[in-house]
């Protein structure tokens, strides 16, 4: 016996299998970055953000659609992670402005949502480029009218659908060379293909399912950050300990089990071979000694929280214009706040922080105008998203990175009004470019250069100058392509895993080098990325 409707328990069970799918192949997703940096999340973005529709929906009783896409396109709307959640979110807000009246839909229902998630997701960006998920979408909307014209039976109907966006997906790298001659296919359209097939097998199971809540793909947060409103003055557990554990094969899942008794808030996140432990706990010299058998120690940091309330209880001074940043590291939070900068927003590559983190952050800033800095591509699109749901005045510049961001802040006026601070600022990140060095994590094809796992690669501005296998060479190879338009001064921001005697003795070899330069050097704390440089 077929089925021929679906309602709103039955969109919760394909929303959950959806999500459980992304959260087993979010990995697979995230190695189609075009570029080899070890920043590609798109599978993680999409799997967070599609988890906060599916807990969303799953607090919504009864079985009416329209209500249950409605509390779905809300948690994926505030969830939005990176620029593939946030064009998710819009589809799903196709979804609930096609179905919110319905208490079920058949198949023609769920082609014309399709429809509509397409063309909101178009909207969404200010670009469009086919051969993207864009383009995957349009053709699954396409589909699925065609295959809701031949058979009302929703399996059938799926499974028809499903065939032409995997067809679709093929096409991507005829439709891009980049991803061609990358030998990928694009990222986002895979993850939409995953989902859909995650919405199949739950339909062809049709029974509960559990939420699968991965632990391990969570993004480093703000650990620092405590709201003043959730504090409670009985503090169960007063030391924050927080540090990195780096080894070989480290089995998070068992340090957290093993972890699990000493306190609470805990979280170990990251890979096999480098972790992030965070805890609140009575006795942190356990948690270390537990966690020194798997690997060592970096980056330890241990605060009293009990001193930490006392100091969050007072009140920011009310300011006529605040600034929200994204940062990524310990040294860069001091220099944006040492510029100026409000409140902090952890995130950046492969930890883009949500909608929801923005606005919060926003809503905590001490002023009734805003300026928002995202620091990053993959951040601008939340943060718009942001701005448009907040009640204050909120403008986002959309500086692409940290030396972008401070050279904005260089130009803030707090004294000015909002608009003359977003043209001034906005003038202002235009006057430097960015350099970045990291470290291929596969071999790839891309932009004319042969890449192998484990070189050392040189960005300009987001596009790969120069790569080899001696820091030095590729250092070198990068300032020249910075310093091309007679650039004079050099900022150099070095990462959590290279230590400050290293790297001033980089910038000694630069020196000596490019004696016509003026080359600074400060402590960033910024991971995956040795180094971050600001040519101006």
């Amino acid at each position: 016996m077929g089925i021929y409707t679906m309602d709103g328990i039955g969109f919760k069970l394909m929303l959950t299998g959806s999500a459980n799918l992304l959260a087993k192949q979010k990995h697979e997703i995230d190695a189609l970055n075009v570029f080899p940096v070890p920043d590609g999340d798109t599978g993680t973005n999409m799997y967070l953000t599609l988890l906060e529709a599916a807990k969303e929906a799953q607090q919504v009783e009864g079985d009416h659609l329209g209500e249950v896409a409605e509390a779905a396109a809300r948690g994926c709307l505030m969830g939005a992670r990176g620029n593939s959640g946030v064009i998710l979110s819009q589809v799903v807000r196709g979804f609930s402005n096609a179905l919110k009246d319905k208490p079920a839909a058949n198949a023609n229902d769920i082609a014309m949502a399709i429809a509509e998630g397409a063309k909101l997701a178009y909207h969404a960006v200010s670009n469009p480029v086919e051969g993207t998920v864009l383009t995957v979408l349009r053709k699954s909307a396409e589909a699925a009218q065609q295959a809701a014209d031949r058979s009302p039976e929703l399996f059938r109907f799926m499974v028809a659908t499903l065939r032409q966006a995997l067809k679709a997906l093929d096409e991507t790298p005829n439709q891009l060379p980049i991803l061609k001659e990358a030998g990928v296919v694009d990222a986002g359209g895979k993850g939409w293909v995953t989902i859909w097939q995650g919405m199949l097998y739950s339909l062809r199971q049709a029974e509960h399912i559990e939420l699968l809540h991965d632990f391990t793909s969570n993004q480093e947060k703000r650990l620092a950050e405590f709201n003043v409103q959730d504090i409670e003055d009985d503090i169960n557990f007063t030391y924050c300990t927080e540090f990195l554990l780096k080894g070989n094969l480290l089995p998070l899942a068992e340090i957290k089990n093993q972890l699990k008794p000493y306190g609470d808030c805990l979280m170990v996140v990251g890979s096999e071979e480098v972790a992030k432990v965070h805890i609140h706990s009575n006795h942190p010299g356990l948690v270390i000694e537990t966690c020194l058998n798997y690997g060592s120690l970096h980056k330890l940091n241990i605060s009293n929280m009990r001193e930490q309330n006392e100091g969050l209880r007072e009140e920011p001074q009310h300011k006529h214009l605040a600034v929200v940043a994204v940062s990524i590291g310990e040294g860069i939070d001091n220099i944006l706040e040492s510029l100026g900068v409000d409140v902090i927003v952890r995130g950046g590559q492969t930890m883009n922080p949500s909608t929801d983190d923005i606005l919060k952050a926003v809503e905590a800033a001490p002023a009734d105008s805003v300026i928002v800095l995202p620091n990053n591509k993959n951040i601008i699109m939340a943060a718009n998203q942001a701005a448009a749901i907040s009640k204050k005045e909120v403008a986002v510049i959309p500086t692409l990175s940290i030396p972008q961001g401070i050279a904005a802040l260089l130009a803030l006026d707090p004294e000015a009004s909002i608009s003359e601070n977003v043209e001034a600022m906005t003038d202002g990140r235009e006057l430097v470019r960015t350099g970045e060095i990291t470290t291929a994590v596969r071999n790839v094809s891309v932009q004319g250069q042969a890449i192998n796992q484990g070189d050392i690669i040189g960005l300009l501005d987001d596009k790969i100058v120069t790569s080899g296998k001696k820091m030095d060479d590729v250092l070198r190879q990068l300032m020249q392509a910075l310093t091309a338009n007679d650039e004079e001064l050099i900022t150099i921001y070095y990462g959590d895993d290279v230590t400050g005697e290293a790297a001033q003795q980089t910038a000694d070899k630069l020196q000596q080098e490019f004696p016509h330069l003026e080359i600074e050097v400060h402590y960033g704390g910024q991971p995956l990325y040795q180094y971050l440089i600001s040519a101006e």
